[in-house]
């Protein structure tokens, strides 16, 4: 059985990171996790047998929107339907998915943007994200 937490301890960043490095995402550790989740306006956490199996922040207005940074599932409970379950309490969700990830957002109900546009100063991320470097 999953449930769900809404805050986290200093004692529990470890696990986080063990949820990071899963996936794949080194760079992680726990005084970038610490800031990160610090700044986030939402985070939600889901807990099986005491233990951190996956997580979703956000930065929200706190009453319509948010703008997802992260939903991150620990490799072997992917899958599952917890990705879909953190995300269920929010009406207008934003993101803008990591390269190769856009399949697992579909799955989860994300649907491509009309009206969505960024900026992106790092040449290298303006060329993976953008659909057209042309002025």
């Amino acid at each position: 059985m999953v449930s769900l937490k809404y805050d986290v301890g200093e004692n529990e960043l470890t696990m986080l990171k063990e949820v990071y490095q899963s996936v794949g995402r080194m760079k992680h550790d726990e005084r970038i996790i610490k800031k990160v989740f610090n700044a986030s306006t939402h985070q939600v956490f889901a807990v099986k047998d005491h233990k951190i199996i996956g997580f979703a922040r956000a930065l929200s207005d706190g009453v319509f929107n948010a703008a997802i940074y992260d939903v991150v599932v620990h490799k072997i409970y992917q899958r599952s339907g917890i990705a879909k379950i953190l995300l269920e309490d929010v009406s207008c969700i934003q993101l803008i998915a990591t390269t190769g990830n856009e399949p697992f957002y579909e799955k989860i109900g994300f649907k491509k943007l009309k009206t969505g546009m960024a900026i992106y100063k790092n040449p290298q991320l303006a060329e993976e994200y953008l659909e057209s470097n042309n002025p």
